[in-house]
């Protein structure tokens, strides 16, 4: 599934950096756009589910179930001191980068505290259908709210770097914490659900039953999005309560196909390498590497100078590249780890 967002991501970044304006008008774009726009909710909430499954790893083998969730949380932090060394990593490599876009909130900068948040909340229920409870209130909860929170002045006072995790400001955020901590939470739902999945009988059933609940979920924004809104203000595609069910829905429902997909019988058939694993596996490095190549100083003939054909054409180049770039890392840190092979040394006896 990360693999999946990985090819998301890439195709969003390529296209809106790439094509030209003239193109943009093209169903096909806004199309590619509207795709484009479920790669960050999908790592979110890969990030969720991937939180419960390390706590509850480490509750079973440790059996402190206060430490377990706090370890998860310490990670949620070290997420956010990535965003920040990912912004340095910008000014030093960008001509001319203001220094305010080091305090820039992109996705790592909301991923991180939200993981923290959500084992905060994790931490103090035992019962694992109660924090699924907990997690699912609180992401209702984060949703309902943001238009709320788009336009109350109660966060007037808030410094400027603070209120961009709330709110949306031109050149200074691409995301808030309202809504997209909510698909985290969302996500910690669905991972206490594969996790009892560990002691149940009948998996496949329980998939199914995901599945269903995630179709019901999107069906159930998509009906409410035709209703007159409760709120003064709120936007479809922002801030709507409305388009976090459908995506949350939808997101879900990748989760049982993946199942699915991953016990098909074609596919021991096969050949168990999976291009979509690799870029899974290493879904920070390609985030971290390829958003410098599509935005930064290296990509400028290529901005806005595609045509739609093009930009295409470019994506699966750019693409393969980047599976290339994995697969080498991949091979150095291999030999980081097991060493040079090198012959051993003749001896008398051997001679």
């Amino acid at each position: 599934m990360r693999g999946i967002a990985v090819l998301v991501m890439i195709e969003a970044h390529v296209f809106d950096s790439w094509t030209l304006v003239s193109e943009r008008k093209r169903h096909e774009f806004i199309n590619l756009m509207v795709l484009g726009g479920f790669g960050a909710p999908l790592f979110l909430f890969l990030a969720g589910v991937s939180l419960v499954l390390s706590a509850e790893s480490k509750y079973r083998k440790t059996g402190d179930l206060t430490q377990s969730w706090r370890a998860v949380q310490k990670r949620g932090w070290q997420v956010l001191g990535l965003a920040f060394l990912f912004r340095l990593q910008s000014f030093i490599l960008t001509a001319g980068y203001s220094p305010a876009g080091l305090l820039k909130v992109d996705i790592l900068n909301v991923m991180g505290p939200a993981i923290a948040f959500t084992a905060m909340a994790g931490e103090r229920f035992k019962s694992r259908n109660t924090r699924a409870v907990v997690f699912a209130v609180l992401a209702a909860a984060i949703a309902m709210l943001t238009p709320i929170v788009r336009l109350t002045p109660l966060l007037n006072w808030l410094p400027d770097p603070l209120e961009w995790y709330f709110r949306p400001s031109p050149t200074r955020t691409n995301f808030t914490l309202f809504p997209w901590a909510g698909f985290v939470f969302a996500g910690a739902v669905a991972g206490t659900v594969v996790e009892s999945m560990r002691r149940a009988e009948h998996p496949v059933r329980r998939q199914l039953a995901l599945a269903a609940a995630s179709i019901l979920l999107a069906a159930a924004g998509y009906r409410a999005a035709f209703l007159p809104s409760i709120y003064p203000q709120s936007e479809f595609w922002t801030s709507s309560p409305t388009f976090f069910l459908i995506r949350a829905g939808l997101i879900s429902l990748v989760l049982p196909l993946a199942y699915l997909w991953e016990r098909a019988p074609w596919r021991g058939m096969v050949s168990r390498w999976s291009p979509l694993e690799e870029f899974g596996r290493s879904s920070l490095f390609v985030y971290w590497v390829h958003v410098e190549m599509v935005y930064g100083v290296i990509a400028k003939p290529l901005k806005r100078n595609l045509s739609f054909q093009g930009a295409i054409l470019a994506y699966v180049l750019f693409t393969a590249f980047i599976l290339g770039l994995v697969l080498l890392k991949d091979r150095w840190v291999r030999l980081r780890k097991t060493g040079p092979l090198t012959a051993p040394r003749p001896t008398p006896a051997s001679i």
